[in-house]
C-alpha cells in the first residue's frame, strides 16, 4: 500500500529545494518536515481541501509542497516570505505547475535572514483583503520576531482571517517547566539577553531565536481576538519527555 503522504509528493512532481535554500530556514529534512505539519493542518485544524489557505514566512515552500497535490483547484494558496532567493523557487517550481499556489517577497528588515530589508515588520500591512483565509499558519517565524513585531502580526492574521477561521503558530514558550529545565541543562536553546521586551538568545543578532511567556501569549491572541483551542502542545526543545512537535504549537480560531 502507498503511504498517502509520499503520493502526495509523487503527485506533486514539485523537486526538493537545493539544500543552500532548505538551509536558510533552518536545514532539517526537507519532506519529513512538511510531512509533519501536514497532518497537524488537517488533523488538528480540519484543513478543508477547498480552503484559502496563507503561510506566513512560507521560505522554499516546504508547507506548500505537501498541499498542492491536497488542495483542490476551489482552494487557493498564498505564501510570502522576506528570503527573494527561496520566493523566486518556490515561484519557479511550484506557481508554474500550481498556479492557484501564489507566492510574493516581502522586503522587511530582519538580522538574520534580510539585514538589508527595507520595512520594519510592525510596519507591513499584509497585501491580502480583510477576511480573506479560512486557515493562517506561521512555523518558526515567531521564534525570529521581537515583541512589537509579533503583535503587530497576530493584528494582521486576525485582520485577513474569515469569522471561525483557523490559525496554528509556533513559538518558543517560557513556562514554569521550561525555564527548570533551561537552568537544568537540559535546553536545546537558552534565552539569556532581554532586547526590546523580548528573551533572545544572541545579544548580536536578536531575530537569531526568541521566546516569550506563555502569559504574554495567550493574552495577545485573546486581546486580538483569538479563541485558543486548548491544550498548547508543547514541544522538546527545552528537554520535555512529552511533547508534539520540537517548537510550542499554538492553535486558535477567530
Amino acid at each position: 500500500m502507498i503511504n498517502p503522504f509520499r503520493r502526495l509528493l509523487r503527485l506533486s512532481r514539485i523537486p526538493v529545494p537545493p539544500q543552500q535554500l532548505i538551509d536558510g530556514v533552518g536545514g532539517g529534512d526537507f519532506n519529513a518536515i512538511g510531512k509533519e505539519f501536514f497532518a497537524y493542518f488537517t488533523d488538528l485544524c480540519g484543513l478543508g481541501r477547498g480552503d484559502y489557505v496563507l503561510d506566513v514566512g512560507c521560505g522554499c515552500g516546504r508547507m506548500a509542497v505537501p498541499l498542492v497535490a491536497y488542495l483542490n483547484s476551489r482552494a487557493k494558496y498564498e505564501g510570502f516570505d522576506i528570503t527573494e532567493p527561496a520566493i523566486r523557487w518556490c515561484q519557479e517550481n511550484i506557481s508554474t505547475r500550481y498556479p492557484n499556489f501564489r507566492f510574493r517577497l516581502a522586503d522587511l528588515f530582519n538580522t538574520g535572514y534580510n539585514p538589508q530589508g527595507t520595512l520594519l515588520p510592525r510596519e507591513f500591512r499584509f497585501p491580502y483583503e480583510d477576511e480573506s483565509f479560512d486557515f493562517a499558519f506561521l512555523t518558526s517565524v515567531f521564534t525570529h520576531m521581537l515583541r512589537a513585531d509579533v503583535e503587530h502580526y497576530v493584528g494582521e492574521i486576525v485582520r485577513v482571517m474569515k469569522p471561525k477561521a483557523r490559525c496554528l503558530l509556533t513559538f518558543f514558550l517560557l513556562t514554569n517547566d521550561s525555564r527548570v529545565l533551561i537552568e537544568q541543562g537540559h535546553s536545546t536553546l537558552t534565552f539569556p539577553y532581554i532586547i526590546k521586551d523580548t528573551a533572545v538568545r544572541y545579544a548580536n543578532e536578536p531575530e537569531g531565536a526568541v521566546a516569550f511567556p506563555e502569559r504574554d501569549v495567550r493574552d495577545l491572541l485573546t486581546n486580538r481576538g483569538l479563541i485558543i483551542d486548548e491544550p498548547i502542545r508543547f514541544g522538546s526543545w527545552c528537554g520535555r519527555e512529552s511533547y508534539l512537535s520540537y517548537q510550542d504549537i499554538v492553535l486558535a480560531h477567530r
